[in-house]
């Protein structure tokens, strides 16, 4: 029996996976069918979503919770590599590399991310690598090599470019995960992810102005998945997920979040006629199994320091 206070929890955190994921694949057909520039979404969804989230928290926290963080100018450092590398650097090589290929690869590709941790944390500190973690690279490796062939060789299922961009999204992620734990602590997750989303997306705003862009072939079904992606694919579901850690354990949220690549992917196949190969399903499975193995290993602490940053 799941107790009370879980349902809200349960409710967010799947609301919010799925909105991410769809959001995704809304992304794609923006791209693909209504020429709408990688850039310019990147900006524009950035400002508005950072924005929409720093309101929120004034409404919910109060004006200095949302202000203290930009006074003080050690964190105000740290906040603009935040947002430029972490925050800019996941959305821009994830939404490449939609464009470049599809939702459903991109998603997955990008959930490479714990591998370069584990490279990372390595790297920095060598050790023996344990069973657990050879274990989650063999798993990811595996994933990919199935996902990006779908079991054959002498020919790749994904374009190149796609591939890039999304092993470069994972390898974004990693660092936002790993830079942001700080910043999250002790300013709080709401603040410091809506000034890094306002940062990124100015950022990008100097390659593609928002007000440089050509509407006029728009129609009343791109406006609507526009709004769609702006409102519930980026800041409802950042919001949603972020509120959920207060109801579920972080090890529970982290979990329910494979509902992001499964969205992308079904939505990928049913709407937008994407053909996924058996052995590409099969990778896919492996890559969400190691997002599994090592979640479900953490301990609580440690899982809940690292689920902020999602």
């Amino acid at each position: 029996m799941v107790a009370d206070r879980t349902w809200p929890g349960l409710l967010l955190v799947l609301t919010g996976t799925i909105c991410w994921g769809v959001g995704g694949t809304v992304s794609q057909y923006l791209f693909q069918e209504a020429d709408v520039p990688v850039t310019w979404l990147v900006s524009v969804r950035l400002l508005l979503s950072g924005a929409g989230l720093l309101f929120l928290a004034w409404m919910f926290r109060g004006r200095a919770a949302v202000v203290r963080v930009v006074r003080d100018r050690r964190a105000l450092g740290s906040l603009i590599l935040f947002g430029i590398f972490g925050m800019l650097g996941v959305q821009y090589t994830y939404m490449a590399s939609i464009s470049e290929g599809n939702a459903a690869v991109a998603t997955l590709l990008q959930y490479s991310a714990p591998v370069f941790i584990i490279a990372w944390v390595l790297l920095r500190q060598p050790a023996e690598v344990t069973k657990r973690e050879g274990t989650a690279v063999m798993m990811a490796l595996s994933g990919t090599f199935l996902l990006l062939t779908n079991g054959s060789v002498s020919a790749l299922s994904v374009p190149v470019p796609a591939v890039l961009w999304g092993l470069l999204s994972g390898a974004a992620l990693a660092f936002y995960t790993l830079y942001a734990g700080p910043l999250l602590r002790e300013w709080g997750s709401m603040t410091v992810i809506g000034w890094a989303m306002l940062i990124g997306g100015a950022a990008v705003a100097f390659l593609h102005p928002p007000w440089q862009i050509d509407t006029s072939a728009w129609t009343l079904t791109v406006l609507a998945y526009f709004l769609f992606v702006v409102f519930f694919g980026t800041m409802l579901a950042f919001w949603f997920y972020l509120e959920s850690l207060r109801f579920l354990k972080p090890q529970v949220t982290s979990v329910l979040g494979s509902m992001e690549p499964l969205s992308a992917v079904v939505t990928s196949i049913v709407w937008l006629q994407i053909a996924f190969g058996g052995w590409q399903m099969l990778g896919g499975a492996l890559i969400l199994g190691m997002t599994f193995y090592l979640t479900l290993g953490k301990p609580p602490e440690k899982a809940g320091q690292e689920e902020e940053t999602a």
